[in-house]
């Protein structure tokens, strides 16, 4: 397995997987509706794009024998999602392909963020999770993540909680 940063040159395959894991991630449990919005809404071309320009942030797509299996998005400073982590790096994103899951691809892709928190000095890495992806938090906390408040996540017209979590670096 490997893991590398991305650049524009990568647009089209971090789209497809971006949409593709998201859809296995919470399809079921979400209105297709409320899904379609969202993967619109965040996954488009042009938003994606940004993203992947924007100088706060970092994509990683994750290779098993050498096809897409997952990828990470990290965000600093202004580019957080929430306010208040100077200090720290936030893991916006970070999902693996169903077909993959358990091969100890998240685990290498939380390892990859918390040396490059190091490199930066920086106390923390947080995340939020779904309230109700249990598989996630457990996983989660099994890496050393505690859960330090809650946020609102909006799916669609759909209004969901996430637990926020962070680790010390």
């Amino acid at each position: 397995m490997t893991i590398r940063e991305c650049g524009l040159e990568d647009l089209p395959v971090v789209k497809q997987i971006c949409e593709k894991t998201f859809v296995e991630t919470f399809g079921e449990e979400n209105s297709e509706e409320d899904m379609e919005k969202y993967l619109q809404e965040t996954f488009s071309e042009e938003v994606l794009k940004k993203e992947l320009e924007e100088e706060d942030s970092l994509y990683f797509l994750a290779y098993m024998e050498e096809k897409p299996a997952g990828y990470m998005k990290l965000n600093f400073r202004d580019a957080q999602t929430e306010k208040g982590h100077e200090d720290a790096m936030e893991i916006q994103r970070i999902y693996v392909l169903k077909e993959h899951k358990g091969k100890g691809i998240g685990k290498r892709m939380i390892e990859k963020a918390a040396a490059i928190g190091r490199e930066k000095s920086l106390q923390y890495i947080w995340l939020g999770v779904w309230e109700h992806n249990r598989a996630a938090i457990a996983f989660y906390e099994k890496l050393g993540f505690l859960k330090f408040d809650t946020h609102v996540f909006v799916l669609g017209e759909d209004h969901q909680i996430d637990h926020l979590m962070k680790r010390a670096l």
